[in-house]
């Protein structure tokens, strides 16, 4: 084996290797999320100056059509449009802009969709779009030119709301997640579901665009056919930092980071209310997920909870959280994500984090002791005056189990409570089988229950909640009393009776 090592790899010439067409099938399929989609959107509007964004969902009847980003920004030229519409486009991204890589408006949209239209018009020049298909664009990255009068008309459809005199139109046609079949209520119910999710997401990771007073995002849902118009709500600002009273008085601190090739980076840290149910603390998934970190780059949250490899994530942290407003060149200490929905952080950041301090010399290391001292004592005072329970498990919403642990002890060791559908007599509701510690529901009445919506394993959480704490008492004994007995009897009567109304109702409406 010789010793010898160059550290340059000598070259002998260079050669053009474009990319093959099919690389605009590798950019749509990086895994976007429907929200984080469309939020890579709204940053485009946010770039262009824009003050009024309208998320539009567009139906014929049950059947959803289109998705629409509309906004009054500054709007694009001809030139600027091929720009825009290409992959990687050279354009110059201001300091404080949201977009990065020249990616994010192609494949956010074709992730979503088969075919993206871009119209825009400015105060000097006429309207004027650009559209990609997917078929289209991996046969040869053949962008379509849209017919100007096409631009115009859609430019009109918006010309009281938002556009006044320049914006920007991004309509998604074919889209994925849409239903394909919509009757039987199951466009309303995606609707439902889907503008909640979106309205959360938006509210969250552009709460410090929303909080301003001359920035507005609305989501509306209209019927092309007839005009009507079935929902038009603003989406409201969730500041994952919004708790009424912090959960230690000591708090928030600021502490900084000396960071190796950056120099300093402030953490404010913060430790929320214990057992808050608001949305700005619920907002991000479980207790586990919502703790952390929470990256902002020129205010636009990128990063929602999570400890990048610092520490593992742990039930007595969820009140932690520490807002991170990333420098302006975070070399490779700090990278973005594509999406915009994640940072990687070096091992420097976490060599520094171990060092960091406030002013006062308290240290980060002290402030995560003071997060789970809060949260234990709180757990602590809960203890006291309720009673402990088995707790609950399979079948049970994960969020629901969550809820439960947060708010009530568990008796040690107990084996979790099941919840799990299976054919049994029609003349009951359900049957305890405490070998298995199972609660077993009647499937004949599971399609009455759901409302025609897909069934699960955590399906119907409302019901099974109630059936958790309805018999989870039960468990704590090997046998029933007879009063217990009698109490059964009757909740078995009364279930009955509702889900027969309930298969009654459903047959009524049919």
């Amino acid at each position: 084996m010789t010793t010898d090592w160059q550290f340059d790899v000598p070259i002998a010439g260079s050669k053009h290797l474009p990319p093959d067409a099919r690389y605009m099938q590798a950019l749509s399929s990086q895994g976007y999320g429907f929200e984080v989609a469309v939020a890579d959107l709204v940053d485009n509007s946010i770039d262009a100056g824009a003050k009024d964004v309208v998320i539009h969902f567009l139906r014929d009847g049950d059947q959803l059509v289109s998705l629409l980003v509309v906004d009054d920004g500054r709007g694009m030229s001809d030139d600027e449009l091929d720009i825009a519409m290409t992959v990687g486009g050279r354009r110059d991204y201001g300091d404080n802009a949201l977009g990065m890589f020249g990616t994010g408006l192609k494949s956010a949209s074709l992730s979503h969709a088969s075919a993206v239209t871009l119209v825009s018009t400015t105060k000097l020049t006429r309207a004027a779009g650009r559209r990609w298909r997917m078929e289209r664009a991996i046969s040869g990255f053949q962008c379509d030119v849209v017919a100007p009068d096409y631009a115009q008309t859609l430019i009109d459809r918006y010309a009281d709301r938002p556009i006044m005199w320049q914006g920007t139109v991004v309509r998604w046609d074919g889209v994925k997640d849409f239903p394909k079949h919509g009757g039987g209520g199951q466009t309303d119910r995606y609707l439902q579901r889907t503008i909640t999710k979106l309205g959360l997401h938006l509210g969250l990771h552009l709460h410090r665009f929303l909080a301003q007073q001359d920035f507005n995002i609305t989501i509306a849902v209209e019927d092309v056919r007839t005009g009507t118009v079935y929902l038009d709500f603003g989406v409201e600002s969730l500041d994952p930092f919004g708790y009424p009273v912090s959960g230690n008085p000591e708090y928030p601190r600021r502490f900084t980071a000396t960071v190796q090739a950056v120099g300093d980076v402030p953490l404010d840290a913060h430790i929320w209310t214990p057992k808050s149910n608001v949305d700005e603390y619920k907002a991000v998934g479980s207790g586990i997920d919502r703790q952390g970190f929470y990256f902002y780059r020129n205010n636009r949250l990128v990063q929602a909870g999570g400890w990048n490899n610092f520490r593992q994530p742990e039930q007595h942290l969820s009140l932690a959280r520490v807002a991170v407003d990333l420098p302006p060149s975070g070399g490779d200490i700090f990278r973005l994500t594509v999406k915009k929905s994640g940072v990687e952080t070096s091992p420097d950041f976490t060599t520094a984090l171990e060092k960091a301090a406030c002013a006062d010399g308290h240290t980060f290391l002290q402030y995560l002791n003071d997060a789970d001292t809060t949260y234990r004592d709180s757990r602590k005072r809960s203890s006291t005056s309720r009673k402990s329970v088995v707790p609950p498990g399979k079948g049970i919403a994960p969020t629901v189990r969550e809820t439960v642990t947060e708010e009530l002890p568990v008796i040690p060791y107990a084996d979790p409570i099941s919840i799990r559908w299976q054919k049994i007599d029609n003349e009951l509701f359900f049957h305890i089988d405490r070998e298995n510690s199972t609660i077993i529901l009647n499937q004949h009445y599971r399609q009455a229950i759901l409302g025609g919506r897909r069934g699960g394993l955590n399906d119907a959480p409302l019901v099974k909640s109630l059936m958790y704490m309805l018999l989870h008492q039960v468990f704590e004994k090997e046998y029933s009393g007879s009063r217990e007995k009698d109490n059964l009897q009757l909740w078995q009567a009364i279930l009955i009776s509702a889900a027969r109304t309930e298969i009654n109702g459903l047959i009524d409406d049919e």
